[in-house]
């Protein structure tokens, strides 16, 4: 028992001073050479992970971007065409004062007025869509 006592003892002694043994200059060099190139292999991974990541994101904001551009160029058209339409029968109410003639030149104008903004609102429409 005292042998096994004995050499238990002489055990952790070993293993407590082999711990604390400092390494040779060229081991350690070694091993921050190695540690210095897997850090850097780590960190230029993160970088092109994070360049693609900030691609895709880049992308998607392009797409929204593009489909917000053409809700507004739809939504001003149909603005533009509603109040070409509200003029032209503003125009063609106040055309009932006049009597023949008179009367269907006065609806033309207002019909080729019409016909003008809505033409106006279409080109400005296709201009600011992407």
């Amino acid at each position: 028992m005292r042998t096994l006592i004995t050499s238990a003892i002489a055990m952790t002694f070993v293993l407590i001073g082999g711990c604390n043994n400092a390494k040779s200059p060229d081991a350690v060099a070694k091993d921050v050479a190695t540690a210095e190139q897997k850090a850097s292999t780590e960190v230029a991974n993160s970088e092109k992970d994070a360049s693609k990541d900030l691609g895709k994101a880049a992308d998607k904001v392009d797409d929204k971007l593009q489909d917000l551009t053409n809700a507004a160029a739809k939504d001003a058209y149909n603005l533009a065409v509603a109040k070409a339409d509200g003029n032209r029968k503003v125009a063609i109410a106040n055309c009932s004062a006049a009597s023949g003639d008179a009367q269907k030149v006065c609806k033309d104008q207002a019909d080729a007025d019409y016909n003008a903004a809505v033409a106006d609102a279409k080109a400005a429409a296709q201009s600011d869509k992407r």
